[in-house]
């Protein structure tokens, strides 16, 4: 499961200094992160109407819009899967609740 996520990390981080008009990363980039994060919020709700509407198949696509458009804004970010699951890691253990405090103490 993780080699396609790798995989289509440098597939986007090499796709951001295409043509706009040949690839849809680098159009994405050319429209600045604003439009990124946008698109993320989109995909967001999109994927909550599936979970609400209890629909699988939805679900399933919209998951993967929302995965792909996270990894799009990361990357506009300099930062990488890697950074991510590095912070979960750091949280392995902790209750939720207790990490929800600790953030809102710093």
């Amino acid at each position: 499961m993780n080699d396609i996520l790798k995989s289509l990390e440098r597939t986007i981080v090499a796709r951001r200094e295409a043509e706009p008009a040949k690839s849809y990363v680098a159009s994405l980039r050319a429209k600045g992160r604003a439009k990124m994060a946008e698109k993320l919020g989109e995909e967001a709700i999109e994927t909550v109407i599936a979970a609400v509407q209890d629909d699988k198949a939805a679900m399933t696509g919209e998951a993967a819009d929302l995965l792909f458009h996270l990894m799009v804004l990361l990357a506009d970010m300099d930062l990488s899967l890697y950074d991510v699951t590095a912070e979960l890691a750091r949280r392995e253990g902790l209750s939720g609740l207790e990490e929800k405090a600790a953030r809102g103490a710093s």
